[in-house]
């Protein structure tokens, strides 16, 4: 087909125009020099591509400008921005470029949308690694991540000329993360707008059976909500309020989602469409003027009091204020009535958009000080974790998707969590030296452990002694990724502190038995003891698991070890395993446990897998695996998206690193006794107890206690140090109970 160059021309200036018009924060002369500017360098660098559709590259730079101005109603450098976001990557333009012809701020904003450069594996998304760039530049601005959000959404309106394995990873994407994401933010149009065209190439049928039946009840709809509207207009109109009213079908996604979780037919949706009356009226008379007209709502239609959601008194996490309920109609169908004021209207429209720009101005808004910190606490996740991407993007989504709870501190302040958060993600929220420090909490003046599940509306005491420490398994009780992130750099400094100790020691007995403290010895001795590194080495030595006299046998040839039989320093199988592995046959089995040195593996913190659940592997872009359950919320979007990264994995049967065992013991009753064996126990051994329980009986005792231990070596030494305190006689290990 031929291509009409004259035509484009006029096509391009008329979408400008259309671009100009959308910008209504940008009138000043200078703002549209700016804008001009950016457009003619964007239309040049771009005047040789053309997008999958055929049409000019140009028309994507200003349809995202488009977004940004007018759906987003940003400022005048993230029009800029929008304009220039892939010429950096696409074209001959560099950063250094943008901030001579611009600014410092637009360089950053432009660095923060140019994706990641560099080799990945064939097959793999980089998107990962795209997003987590994409969140580190928040400590700058902001805006990257609305342009993005406009980016993305523009490449989903246009998703129709991708190749059909484009578009389900591209609509995976977009349902996985970028919606959450807008939800996150406030940008409930976008969020649905998003969801909708990912249903769309996702499960188009569904999504062609939703849209013709609203096509199709268009008309009845209108109808029903205007005889609906009819009686609560004229009491607004009586009573003086100024109002407007909307009635809306609920989105495709929205009506799709309760069809799957419900089970029922699109006829059994009871709550299709809404109905949306906005009130004006000063800031200072908002929540009344509401209140009033709920009443005057709730006169004509009975309300269902499990469906009143009060947002005025308590805005969701992104600011979101508005009053929902839910009523019945004459002809017995659900209506959900939403209340605002045209402020909250707008605030809802646009989300973190509108708090930015507010802020920008001065004015504080609700919800606007939830955003930064929430933002603040994705900046300090990013600064502080080295985890790979894949896995941070994992608990990101889990935090997006989640809805909030609202619970109470002992002086009434309100804090805000994800639903399923515990008295341990509560505490790190609190302080991380107070979550650091934490044994268990008072819920409304009852006592929990750390693993409880708080509700709506908890008041937490949180209780505390100085000598606790972060353990591995509270990884298990928390699910805020910013307590995880927390107890993994307390359990790295813990690691390090033993580690050094463990160092003394190994240097103490390199002197003791004549032996180089060499790197090549420190490295045939971990090699031999099947090892990852010396600091695996120190770290074992220090806590008693490996005790080298006991457990080395060796000879010495001028001051160097000389091993009776296996590998020489450096020949160790690892690599060669770790090799077979990266790039695994059809049918290669992981088997977790005995062989576990030999492959870098972690436990995926999305499902945290145990021993005994059904697992597979997976392998990151950085060529490690990650073990992750069969049933893991993240299994079916990684199945259906990296199935050539999938590997088979079961566990063995010593995988666990930890064992529970119950040990009883008798002897003589004497006063400080029950304090002397928990000494024992919790400090000078510094072992994790379950349960304990005391009976004394005629001056004799009985007693028996719940353990973790880390192998026998460590059940021998603390059964030792119990049978040392005065007055027990004997101390026997039983089977541990359930």
């Amino acid at each position: 087909m031929e291509i009409d160059l004259e035509e484009e021309k006029k096509e391009i200036l008329r979408r400008y125009r259309g671009l100009l018009r959308a910008a209504k924060n940008s009138k000043s002369r200078e703002d549209r020099k700016k804008l001009r500017k950016a457009f003619d360098l964007a239309l040049e660098l771009h005047s040789e591509q053309r997008r999958n559709s055929g049409e000019p590259y140009i028309y994507h730079p200003i349809s995202v400008a488009k977004i940004v101005a007018g759906e987003l109603g940003l400022d005048t450098t993230s029009i800029v921005c929008a304009l220039l976001h892939d010429t950096v990557e696409d074209t001959s333009l560099t950063l250094d470029d943008v901030e001579r012809l611009f600014g410092i701020k637009e360089r950053n904003i432009v660095d923060g949308l140019t994706k990641m450069s560099g080799v990945f594996e064939p097959g793999t998304s980089a998107q990962a690694e795209n997003f987590r760039k994409m969140l580190l530049t928040l400590s700058n601005d902001v805006r990257v991540i609305l342009i993005k959000l406009a980016d993305r959404l523009d490449n989903m309106r246009t998703l129709e000329f991708m190749r059909p394995d484009k578009q389900q990873k591209i609509a995976s994407e977009t349902l996985y993360m970028y919606a959450p994401l807008a939800h996150r933010l406030g940008l409930y149009a976008i969020k649905t707008e998003l969801e909708d065209l990912s249903l769309k190439y996702k499960e188009s049928e569904d999504y062609e059976l939703i849209n013709s039946r609203l096509r199709k009840t268009k008309d009845v709809r209108a109808r029903f909500i205007r005889s609906f509207c009819a009686p609560i207009k004229r009491s607004l109109d009586e009573a003086g309020i100024k109002y407007s009213i909307k009635g809306r079908p609920k989105s495709i996604y929205s009506i799709w989602n309760k069809m799957q979780k419900q089970r029922v037919s699109f006829e059994e949706v009871y709550d299709v469409f809404a109905v949306r009356i906005v009130i004006e009226t000063d800031r200072h008379l908002e929540k009344s003027e509401i209140w009033r007209t709920y009443s005057i709502v709730t006169d004509y239609y009975q309300p269902n009091p499990d469906r009143l959601r009060d947002w005025i008194s308590l805005p969701k996490g992104n600011g979101y204020e508005s009053l929902h309920t839910t009523v019945m109609s004459p002809s017995g169908k659900w209506v959900e009535i939403q209340i605002r004021s045209e402020r909250m209207d707008h605030v809802a429209e646009k989300g973190f958009a509108a708090h930015w720009r507010y802020k920008e101005g001065g004015e504080s808004t609700v919800g606007g000080d939830q955003i930064d910190k929430w933002l603040t606490q994705i900046r300090d996740v990013l600064e502080t974790d080295n985890e790979d991407a894949i896995e941070f993007i994992d608990e990101l989504a889990m935090d997006l998707q989640s809805s909030d709870i609202f619970v109470f501190t002992p002086n009434g302040d309100m804090i805000t969590l994800p639903q399923g958060a515990t008295t341990l993600d509560f505490a790190f929220k609190v302080h991380t030296k107070v979550g650091e420090k934490c044994i268990g909490g008072k819920v409304n003046h009852k006592l929990v452990p750390l693993s409880y599940k708080l509700q709506s509306g908890d008041q937490i005491e949180i209780l505390t002694i100085k000598r606790q420490k972060p353990k591995e398994d509270w990884l298990g009780f928390v699910i805020t990724s910013h307590a995880r992130q927390k107890i993994r750099h307390a359990l790295k400094e813990e690691k390090r502190k033993q580690s050094d100790i463990g160092k003394l020691q190994v240097d103490k007995w390199f002197k003791k038995i004549g032996a180089h403290n060499s790197p090549e010895n420190i490295e045939a001795l971990y090699r031999r003891l099947k090892l990852h590194s010396k600091q695996d080495l120190f770290h074992e030595v220090a806590l008693g698991i490996i005790k080298l006299e006991q457990t080395v046998k060796f000879k010495l040839k001028q001051g160097t070890f000389v091993w009776p039989k296996g590998p020489k320093p450096g020949t160790s199988p690892k690599t060669a395993v770790a090799k077979k592995f990266i790039k695994p046959k059809k049918e290669d089995t992981l088997l977790i446990g005995e062989n576990m040195q030999k492959i870098d593996y972690k436990l995926a913190p999305c499902c945290n897998p145990i021993p005994g659940d059904d697992v597979f592997g997976f392998i990151t872009v950085s060529g490690g695996i990650k073990i992750h359950r069969q049933n893991c919320t993240n299994a079916t979007n990684m199945l259906s998206k990296y199935a050539y990264r999938i590997m088979k994995a079961r566990w063995s049967s010593s995988a666990a690193k930890q064992f529970a065992v119950k040990l009883v013991f008798s002897g003589i009753d004497d006063l400080g006794l029950v304090n002397q064996i928990t000494q024992v126990i919790s400090e000078d051994m510094e072992v994790n107890m379950r349960a304990i329980s005391m009976e004394t009986n005629d001056g004799l005792f009985r007693g028996s206690v719940d353990v973790i231990i880390m192998n026998k070596n460590h059940l021998e030494d603390l059964i030792t140090k119990l049978k040392n305190v005065s007055g027990v006689h004997s101390v026997e290990r039983v089977k541990a109970e359930s």
